[in-house]
């Protein structure tokens, strides 16, 4: 994705079932679940940058000793941090006591971290915050071993202040409005319930407090309390937890729109955001990963028992559409032949761009992140020009010369190298030609491979505001000359906000969006943003399951290839002199390419919740009165 955009997060839970002497003698280490824990969260490191953290539960610890663990880091390189200051305890513990090295037990007991239960987190700062407060993993404490609890998660809920006000309403006073926040208090007050009444039951049965303890620590109904938590969430999310006890949980969102998978065996219970992850960090097939359903939690007991569990009513299966296009790591199998279909899929509207004059066409990609769409649209070109040779060389004309034979076969579709992006610049002067000039700088290009009879032909992952290809990309690409410069994305136009995880809040930001603006302006048909205003304006009040999203109608009276086209024009400076196509996936062609993932409300603007409307509704008011502020 050329433009920078923040976006989700990513999870990692790890149990392990054996005792810690266990891994020690077979794998040689009893830190072996640190370890672990790291790989999975440096694995997952394309999925949170702005901070992680890291938290474990120690189990059947004697009073008084500690048993919970925490370390958080919102440095430049966060997951290095944070094991760098983990090492650093371990070592020098070690360091002190050399004699301990083999007594597990001594161990677990003084030195942080060692421990059965484990949850990372990796993050990126949706709302733009990155102090170390907003870092996952979050810690609510409590003398009651039942009633500590640690959360962490990817996810974004869309009506987070109707939850706050379901707090404030059962007695609480939560110190922040954040969606982590009022989520974590929200489990708090149902555990703490849950605990309450089982201790309440337990006296009445004349069981005394200390062995009603244990009791609740072996009954607890984990199940209940995440019924009753998030029935009345709205958003999408993979909510991870660790009970102080030993408890464990990951919950889903009803229609599956954030990603979780986990994998068991008789050693360990692991989950994270990406699948390739646990394949890799724990070396297993991944016919042995399964998917959370949605609406479902995994639970994880403290005497190991695991299972899934139905939580919520399930929703039809949105799962997130830009997962796959982008976000997670193009190295699980599903993914990486998913996009590359997606390259063969755009690749005749490439055709019709180009008059099918491919011998004449320079194929390339932008960013790296586009490579296997690319691979995918390439291969899509070489069958094009495969069965351009058989034609020729089967159309009925027998006196064809070997060399004539060896020329029609020696023809192949062009690719290089044409765009490498050399550096991060940090745009420092404040003056604005200054910074566009050196944003221009950003790619260097490739020389002497692009001829000016050639198209030169550009597949990025997603063309979201614009701004990088408008001040970078297309302007550098123009230097090599060519006859036509042609933009390629593998998603279709973005139209409408997030509001489930990625940080696209503003509609306003969006080009898609400023090219059906433009055109209903000079159409004069100005007046359907206006009615669209006061549409939205009058549905502020009502309940979420009754809003419409409106916003759809200041798209309705053009063709995606009209605004394509404007998009085009708008792309393209006075200095630029090669003429610029943009080109994007069609939505039916998305769906054939990625079948299981469904959700392109970004693209549609079909939300798979009803606060989606809402939000929709609210970022289109904020631009149409000129407010710089989220939707969410």
């Amino acid at each position: 994705m050329s433009d920078a955009i923040k976006h989700e997060c990513g999870i990692a839970v790890l149990r392990l079932l054996k005792p810690l002497e266990f891994y020690k003698k077979k794998y040689g280490s009893s830190f072996y679940g640190i370890n672990k824990m790291y790989l999975l969260m440096e694995k997952q490191h394309n999925r949170g940058q702005d901070g992680a953290g890291f938290a474990s539960v120690k189990f059947d610890m004697e009073p008084g000793q500690r048993y919970i663990s925490r370390v958080r880091s919102n440095q430049p390189q966060p997951i290095q941090d944070i094991f760098a200051q983990i090492n650093d305890r371990l070592n020098n513990v070690m360091l002190e006591y050399p004699e301990k090295k083999d007594d597990i037990a001594w161990q677990k007991e003084n030195m942080p971290y060692l421990a059965e239960l484990n949850l990372g987190h990796v993050r990126y700062g949706t709302f733009g915050k990155n102090s170390i407060e907003s870092v996952h993993p979050f810690l609510r404490q409590n003398n009651w071993k039942h009633k500590n609890l640690i959360v962490a998660g990817n996810f974004n809920l869309t009506n987070s202040n109707q939850i706050m006000q379901e707090l404030i309403e059962l007695g609480q006073h939560p110190k922040e409005n954040t969606d982590t926040v009022t989520v974590m208090e929200k489990i708090g007050h149902f555990l703490d319930d849950e605990v309450e009444q089982m201790y309440q039951e337990y006296k009445s049965k004349g069981v005394d407090k200390k062995a009603a303890t244990d009791l609740i620590a072996a009954n607890l109904n984990v199940e209940n309390v995440l019924q009753r938590a998030a029935k009345s969430w709205d958003g999408g999310y993979a909510m991870a937890g660790l009970i102080g006890h030993g408890d464990a949980f990951v919950l889903r969102d009803p229609a599956g729109i954030r990603p979780c998978y986990f994998y068991k065996d008789d050693e360990v219970v692991v989950v994270a955001s990406e699948r390739p992850v646990i394949q890799t960090v724990f070396n297993v097939d991944i016919e042995n990963i399964k998917e959370l359903d949605r609406g479902h939690a995994l639970i994880i007991k403290k005497n190991g028992d695991t299972s899934v569990k139905p939580v919520l009513e399930q929703l039809p299966k949105k799962s997130c559409s830009f997962e796959r296009i982008y976000f997670s790591r193009g190295s699980d199998a599903d993914i990486y032949q998913e996009r590359k279909n997606l390259g063969k899929n755009v690749f005749p509207q490439i055709l019709k761009s180009i008059n099918d004059d491919v011998e004449n066409s320079v194929f390339s990609f932008i960013p790296n992140t586009a490579e296997t769409s690319f691979y995918g649209m390439f291969e899509a070109a070489e069958d094009f020009l495969n069965q351009q040779k058989t034609k020729t060389l089967l159309d009925g004309n027998h006196n064809l010369s070997a060399q004539k034979v060896t020329e029609v076969l020696s023809v192949r579709p062009r690719m290089e190298k044409i765009a490498v992006k050399d550096v991060k610049l940090r745009t420092f002067i404040a003056d604005d030609n200054s910074r566009d000039d050196l944003v221009a700088h950003v790619y260097d290009v490739t020389y002497g491979v692009v001829k000016p009879t050639d198209n030169l032909v550009i597949i990025d992952d997603s063309i979201v505001r614009g701004t990088t290809l408008k001040k970078s990309i297309i302007r550098i690409l123009d230097r090599l000359s060519p006859k036509k410069i042609v933009i390629v994305s593998s998603a279709p136009q973005i139209r409408y906000p997030d509001c489930y995880g990625i940080d696209m809040a503003k509609i306003g930001d969006f080009i898609a969006f400023k090219a059906a603006v433009e055109l209903l302006k000079e159409t004069n048909q100005s007046n359907i943003i206006d009615e669209v205003y006061a549409k939205c304006k009058q549905q502020k009040e009502l309940g979420d399951a009754e809003i419409q999203n409106f916003v759809k109608e200041i798209y309705v009276p053009f063709t995606d290839q009209q605004i394509s086209d404007k998009i085009a024009e708008m792309l393209k400076t006075e200095e630029i002199t090669s003429d610029v196509e943009v080109i994007y996936q069609t939505v039916d062609n998305l769906h054939k390419a990625c079948p299981d993932h469904t959700g392109d409300w970004y693209f549609t603007g079909d939300y798979p919740t009803p606060g989606g409307n809402r939000v929709v509704n609210s970022a289109f008011i904020n631009y149409y009165e000129g407010s710089d502020a989220r939707a969410y």
